[in-house]
Order: C-alpha cells, then structure tokens, then sequence
C-alpha cells in the first residue's frame, strides 16, 4: 500500500485511499506503522483501548445524581437518556441516542471522571457518541468502529496542522466544530460512504459551525460546552446524511478549514477560552462565576 502522503491537506488522504481503492482508517493505520515503526496490531490495540474508555464513560455519565465539581452541572444525561429509552423523543432512537451519549461523556469530564480527549476535553463527548451510537444502533462491528476512529484522527491531524484544535485559539468551532468534522468521517464511513463522502461531511460540519466562539460560564468546561457536545453529534449526524446522500459541500473541507482559521484568528480575546464575553459576560453568567468563586474581578 503506498502510503506517501501527509496531513496538509484531507484532499491528499482521499486521494491516497482513493487510489489504493481502501478505506481511510486501512490507509492510516498502514501509513501510522509506517511511520512510528509499531505494527499495525499493536496500534489497533491501542485505539481498541480508546474506545473502550469512551464506552466505560456512558454509565457513569447518565448517573441521576451526577454533579460536576463546582455544582453547576450533572444529570442532563440522564434526563436525555430517559427520554430515548421510552420511546418517546422527536428524533428517534439514533438522534436521541447520541444527545444523550455526548451529554453523558461530557457530564462526566465535568466532574473529574475519566475520558478520551477527541480531540479535546471541551469536545470530548462528540465523537464517542457518533461511534457508540452507530454500534449501537446499526448493529456494527466493534472492529469498524474502531477502525473509524484512526479516520477520524485524520481529519483531527489535518485540522491541527492548517488550523486549530483549541479553543483559546480557535474559539469553540476549533473545539466542537473540529469534533464535529471528525465524527461526521467517521459516521460516513461506518455507513459505508467513500472517502469522498468522509471529505464532504467534514466540509458540511465545519461550515455549519463556523464562526462558534469559546465563552465558557465561569472559565469552566460546562456551560454551554455541555450542550455544545449534544449539538455537535447533532451536526455530524446532519453532514454525514447529507454527504450520503451524495449532496457535495459548495467548497472543499480544506478550504472550509482554512477559513475557519482565518475566522479563529479575527475573534477577539474575550470570544477565545477567557470567559471574557458570549454568554460568560451575561448577567446570570456572572451570577454563576461569583456562585462558584466569589466576587468576580473586573477589568480596570
């Protein structure tokens, strides 16, 4: 298998596994033992144990009585989850399923359990949950999800190189919209999408999210990250059926990534991770800062 190329750009990864007629995860994991010298097994193994951390995570996460440590957060999970298990939600048992699976995962970060940053802590709930709940819900292979992970760690190494995956330097959209864009390649090809269509979702993703900024209540990753991860699986799930559908993305995912780069770095500082503006700077945002930590400094 050829697997000379690089993460500069999702177009060149497609068209690496276009042309050897693969899959994205069977190109990167070749090119990852390749490249690090680890045999494929013994990278499979390691991802295989990612996925199992983000499963271990949904239990805990859906907890009644879950509360994060400063208090502000805990139990959306398991309100969600009650909602989807009855029958009863708007979306279905897919949607409705991985809204509560995101919650949980982020719930639980929320009060100190343990998770897989994918990529980050402030993201963490997205891609677990588009994985999980595609197991879950379509009767997957456990080795196909986690094969869907090293292809959505392309796309997360390729945002990383061109852009940003944080949100002090990106704003959120570089935090839950770079999730988002890696889920929605990991759903497509879990359903059986090309690499094209991988490409295409991850487009659709970031554009639907573009421009989010990073305003977290308290400098806490709660409100409104919590909820962030729910709509961000929502996303991916979007992206994924549009781009299965065959309906292609206006402008190309790299492009897409660039401009949100060109987007995160004209955001100012108080849109960035600081607390400083969004919804951190509202009445009831400071109102919760001072719940937690007392009189609130301000700025001279």
């Amino acid at each position: 298998m050829n697997t000379h190329f690089d993460y500069h750009s999702l177009a060149s990864v497609v068209h690496a596994a276009g042309t050897e007629h693969v899959k994205i995860s069977e190109l990167v994991l070749a090119q990852q033992s390749e490249q690090t010298g680890r045999s494929e097994e013994d990278l499979y193994a390691q991802m295989d144990q990612e996925y199992t951390v983000m499963g271990e995570c949904i239990e805990p996460g859906c907890r009644k009585d879950l509360k994060s440590t400063s208090g502000l957060t805990g139990g959306s999970a398991w309100k969600m989850r009650k909602v989807s298990e009855s029958g009863q939600s708007l979306t279905g048992s897919l949607l409705s399923g991985a809204l509560y699976r995101a919650l949980a995962v982020s719930e639980l970060n929320a009060s100190m359990g343990r998770i897989v940053a994918a990529p980050t802590a402030g993201s963490c709930g997205i891609l677990p949950a588009a994985v999980l709940t595609m197991q879950a819900e379509k009767g997957l292979d456990r080795h196909d999800c986690v094969m869907s992970l090293f292809t959505a760690s392309a796309v997360g190494m390729v945002i990383a190189h061109n852009a940003s995956l944080a949100g002090a330097q990106g704003g959120c959209q570089a935090e839950c919209g770079s999730a988002a864009a890696m889920a929605a390649a990991a759903i497509v090809e879990l359903a059986g999408g090309s690499p094209h269509m991988s490409e295409t979702a991850v487009a659709i993703a970031l554009k639907n999210i573009l421009g989010l900024v990073c305003d977290p209540v308290a400098g806490l990753v709660e409100i409104p990250c919590i909820k962030r991860n729910a709509s961000g699986v929502a996303g991916a799930f979007v992206a994924a059926e549009l781009a299965l559908a065959g309906i292609d993305s206006a402008i190309p995912a790299d492009e897409v990534i660039l401009a949100m780069k060109k987007v995160g770095d004209a955001l100012p500082s108080t849109l960035k991770e600081t607390a400083g503006g969004g919804l951190a700077a509202t009445p009831t945002g400071i109102r919760l800062y001072k719940k937690v930590f007392g009189k609130k400094e301000t700025a001279d």
